[in-house]
C-alpha cells in the first residue's frame, strides 16, 4: 500500500504517507492563498523523513487523497458569487422565511431562547435574485401544470441581468418528478452553453438530495451552489499540482458522509468538515479494530476543536438534517460539534462579565499567534501555553517554528493586564484553564444528550494539541481514561487515509410499515424493492465510472423510521437488503424497536402507535486496504526513562511554578512509564503530564494517559 493523505485545516496541513510498510507523519502552515504550497512542504517533509524523492513518490503511489476545511472557511467568510434560485410559483417566499425557525440554526440553545434578540442570517440568495416559473408537479409525481419554456427564458435572463453568477433550481416535488428541472437546465444551457464565455453553473435540487422537503432540498442547493465555485477553482488547482508534479490518477476527495470520492464525482456540500469526519472515521477503526469500548474523539488544532461519538461497538453517529453555518441541509453527514477553540483562539477582555473570553476567532497560520513572531498582536491559547513553560520554544514543531516568548507576554500585557488587573502569569493559567473547561462542557453536553456518562468512556485525544491539553480537559469533565491515538498529531490525514469509496442515495417515501388503525403489515414488496434497486443502480454507476469492478461494489440499506405521528425520526442501518415477505417486514421492525429501545430506554419503544417510513437510503461502497492499529495492551515491567532537561512549569492548582522533567520521543517505548508531572517533546507535539497522572506508551505507538 502506498498512499498520502492530506488534511487540511485552519492552521496547519497535516500529512500521513504510507510507503509500504513504512508510516510517515508531517505538518506544514497551510497557506491559503495557494493549498498546494502548503501541501508541497508537508509531502516534502514527509518524504524526506522516509528518505525518498518526491517524484518518485507521485509516479509510484497508489492515491492522494484530501480532506479540506476550505468549504467551511468560505461559508464563515460569505466568500462566494451571486446565487440566484428558480422556485415553482407560489413558493417565492419558502427560502426567506426559512420555516419560521432559521433565526435559530446554528446558534446554541441560550441564542435561540433569546427571541428579542433573534437576528436570521444573512440570505445566501436575497430576495431579488429569487424568481418563479409557473409549474406543477403534486406529491404522486403527476405533472399538474406544464413548463413554458418562455417563462423560464425570461426569468433565466432577468436573474442573468441581476447579476447572478451560479444558477439553482428546487421545484415541488422534483424528487418524485425531475422533469421541469432536468427542462430548466437544459434551456439554460441552450441559453448561455457550457464551451462558451458567460456559462455559468447550474445546480439541480432533485440531484443534490433526493429528499422530500421543499425547504431543506432548497438550502442544500443553495449551500452548494454558493460553494461551487470556490471548491472547484482550489481542488482543480490541488489536482493541477499533482499532474505537474507527475501524478497521473485521479485525486481523492474527503465527504462529510465517512466515505471518498474522485473529484468529478463530488458536491462542494460533501467536503464541509471533511477533515474533522475523517478522523472520527479514524477513531471508529481503532475502536473496532482495539475493542476500546465507548470513544469520544476530539481533535484540537490550531483553529477549532472537534468533538466526534464513537460508543462501544465502533458505530458512528449521523445527522441527516445537519446544520451547516446557519443553514439546514438535508445530505447525511457524520454527526459532528465543533467548538472554535484551539491553539490559535484569541483570547479576549468580557467586558460584561469581566473577564477573559476565549474564540470563536481564530489567529489561524497567518498571522497565527504573537509568539510565532510573524506579526500577531493578540494573545492565544498558544502564547499562553508557551508561558506557563509548556512548550519548547527552539523545539516547537521539531524546530520548524521558533516561538519568540517576548511576543507572547507582549501580548497579554497589552490586551488583558491592564482591564484584569492580573499579572502575566495568572492570566496565562487562566486562559489554560478557561479553554479546557470550555471544551469540557462541549464533551458533556455531546455526551449527557444521547443518554451517557462521561465516565464510561475513553477520550481520543488527538490533534497538534491534543495531548496538550488533554489531562485538563478530562479533570473538568470527569473522564478517568485519556488515550492519544497512533499517529495523534495527524490522525484525521490518518482517517482519510482509511476511508472507503462511498456515495450515499436516498429517496424521500410515505411507507407505512405498521398501520395502527386496520392493524396491518405493509406488503408492497416489489414497489419497496424496486425503491431500494434504483438507488442501488445510481451508486453501482457512481463508482463503476470512477474504476471499480460492478461486482466489487457492496450495499447499505437504512431507512428513517418513526412512531405513528412522532417528530423524532431514527435512521435504522438494516442487514437485508430486501423485503420479501411478512418475516422481513417484522425483522425491519424489530432492528428499529431495538435501536430506539437502546437510544431511549427499554419503555420508549410504542409500535401501538403505527410505524413509518419517510426515507430509504443505501450506502454503496467499495472495501479498501486500511492501516491496521494493533492491541493497546502492553505488558511486562516499565521503568521511568532518563529525561534530557529540566525547566519551570506552572500548572493549574498549583500556587507556584514545579520544576519538571522534560523528555524526549525516546521515552515513549512501551517499557517505559512516566509519572507526572512531566513534558514529552516530539516532533509533531507535547504530551504534558500534569501532576496526578501517568504516560504509559503502547507497542502500537498509541499513549495511554491513566490517573494515579
Amino acid at each position: 500500500m502506498k498512499r498520502i493523505s492530506v488534511d487540511i485545516g485552519g492552521t496547519f496541513t497535516d500529512c500521513f504517507f504510507v510507503w509500504d510498510e513504512t508510516y510517515v507523519e508531517a505538518k506544514a502552515l497551510t497557506t491559503h492563498h495557494n493549498l498546494a504550497l502548503g501541501f508541497n512542504e508537508a509531502l516534502d517533509l514527509a518524504c524526506s523523513r522516509a528518505g525518498l524523492d518526491r517524484g518518485t513518490v507521485l509516479t509510484e503511489v497508489d492515491s492522494v487523497r484530501y480532506a479540506t476545511t476550505l468549504g467551511t472557511n468560505a461559508l464563515i467568510e460569505r466568500k462566494g458569487p451571486k446565487v440566484g434560485a428558480i422556485v415553482t410559483h407560489g413558493f417565492e417566499d419558502t427560502i426567506p422565511l426559512s420555516r419560521g425557525r432559521g433565526y435559530g440554526e446554528g446558534l446554541d440553545y441560550s441564542m435561540q431562547q433569546n427571541l428579542p434578540a433573534a437576528e436570521r442570517p444573512e440570505p445566501l440568495v436575497p430576495r431579488y435574485l429569487i424568481r418563479s416559473v409557473k409549474e406543477r408537479v403534486n406529491s404522486a409525481g403527476t405533472i399538474v401544470a406544464r413548463l413554458d419554456p418562455e417563462d423560464v427564458r425570461t426569468v433565466v435572463r432577468e436573474l442573468v441581468d441581476a447579476g447572478a453568477e451560479a444558477l439553482v433550481v428546487s421545484l415541488v416535488n422534483a424528487t418524485e418528478n425531475p422533469e421541469h428541472e432536468l427542462a430548466i437546465q437544459e434551456i439554460i444551457l441552450d441559453e448561455f452553453p457550457a464551451h462558451e464565455l458567460g456559462a455559468i453553473p447550474v445546480l439541480l435540487g432533485h440531484q443534490v438530495s433526493g429528499r422530500k422537503g421543499e425547504y431543506v432540498r432548497a438550502t442544500s442547493t443553495i449551500v452548494d451552489g454558493f460553494l461551487h465555485e470556490i471548491m472547484f477553482h482550489a481542488l482543480s488547482q490541488l489536482s493541477n499540482n499533482l499532474r505537474d508534479a507527475g501524478y497521473g490518477k485521479p485525486m481523492l476527495v474527503i465527504h462529510n458522509s465517512g466515505g471518498m470520492a474522485q473529484m468529478n464525482s463530488t458536491d462542494a456540500l460533501q467536503t464541509i468538515h471533511s477533515g474533522p469526519i475523517a478522523g472520527v472515521g479514524a477513531a471508529e477503526h481503532l475502536s473496532n479494530e482495539t475493542g476500546l469500548g465507548h470513544v469520544i474523539s476530539t481533535d484540537m488544532g490550531g483553529t477549532s476543536f472537534d468533538i466526534g461519538l464513537v460508543p462501544e461497538g465502533g458505530v458512528k453517529h449521523y445527522d441527516f438534517l445537519p446544520t451547516i453555518d446557519r443553514w439546514l441541509v438535508s445530505v447525511p453527514m457524520v454527526h459532528l460539534d465543533t467548538l472554535g477553540a484551539g491553539g490559535g483562539s484569541i483570547a479576549s477582555y468580557d467586558r460584561i462579565h469581566n473577564s477573559i473570553k476565549i474564540g470563536p476567532e481564530s489567529a489561524g497560520s497567518n498571522p497565527g499567534p504573537a509568539c510565532y513572531d510573524r506579526g500577531g498582536l493578540r494573545p492565544t491559547v498558544t502564547d499562553a501555553d508557551l508561558l506557563l513553560g509548556y512548550l519548547d520554544p527552539d523545539n516547537y514543531a521539531n524546530g520548524y517554528i521558533k516561538l519568540n516568548p517576548k511576543r507572547s507576554r507582549f501580548a497579554v500585557e497589552e490586551n488583558l493586564c491592564d482591564q484584569l488587573d492580573m499579572d502575566v502569569l495568572a492570566i496565562a493559567r487562566a486562559i489554560k484553564d478557561g479553554v479546557d473547561e470550555q471544551m469540557a462542557i462541549g464533551i458533556g453536553k455531546e455526551l449527557r444528550v444521547r443518554g451517557y456518562l462521561p465516565e464510561d468512556f475513553t477520550m481520543l485525544a488527538y490533534g497538534g494539541n491534543g495531548p496538550l491539553h488533554a489531562c485538563g480537559i478530562a479533570r473538568h469533565a470527569g473522564i478517568k481514561q485519556i488515550l492519544a491515538p497512533p499517529f495523534s498529531s495527524v490522525f484525521s490525514a490518518c482517517g482519510a487515509g482509511n476511508m472507503k469509496q462511498l456515495h450515499f442515495h436516498e429517496r424521500g417515501v410515505h411507507i407505512t410499515m405498521y398501520n395502527a388503525t386496520s392493524r396491518s403489515l405493509y406488503d408492497k414488496y416489489e414497489e419497496f424493492n424496486a425503491i431500494v434497486e434504483e438507488l442501488e443502480a445510481r451508486g453501482r454507476e457512481d463508482l463503476v465510472r470512477q474504476g471499480f469492478a460492478a461486482d466489487d461494489v457492496k450495499y447499505r440499506l437504512e431507512l428513517d423510521m418513526r412512531y405513528g405521528n412522532q417528530l423524532l425520526t431514527q435512521a435504522v442501518a438494516l442487514d437485508i437488503n430486501r423485503m420479501n415477505g411478512v418475516g422481513d417486514v417484522l425483522h425491519m421492525i424489530r432492528t428499529f424497536g431495538d435501536v430506539y429501545s437502546h437510544r431511549f430506554g427499554a419503555s420508549s419503544a410504542a409500535p401501538e402507535a403505527g410505524i413509518r417510513v419517510g426515507t430509504v437510503r443505501v450506502a454503496s461502497y467499495v472495501d479498501g486496504d486500511v492501516v491496521n492499529f494493533d492491541s493497546l495492551e502492553a505488558g511486562g515491567e516499565r521503568t521511568v526513562p532518563t529525561e534530557v532537561s529540566h525547566r519551570k512549569v506552572y500548572f493549574i492548582g498549583q500556587d507556584d511554578s514545579i520544576e519538571t522533567p522534560v523528555y524526549d520521543q525516546a521515552a515513549l517505548s512501551h517499557e517505559r512509564v512516566i509519572p507526572g508531572p512531566a513534558i514529552v517533546t516530539t516532533e509533531n507535539t507535547t504530551y504534558l503530564v500534569e501532576p496526578g497522572w501517568r504516560l504509559e506508551p503502547t507497542v502500537q505507538g498509541a499513549v495511554w494517559f491513566l490517573q494515579d
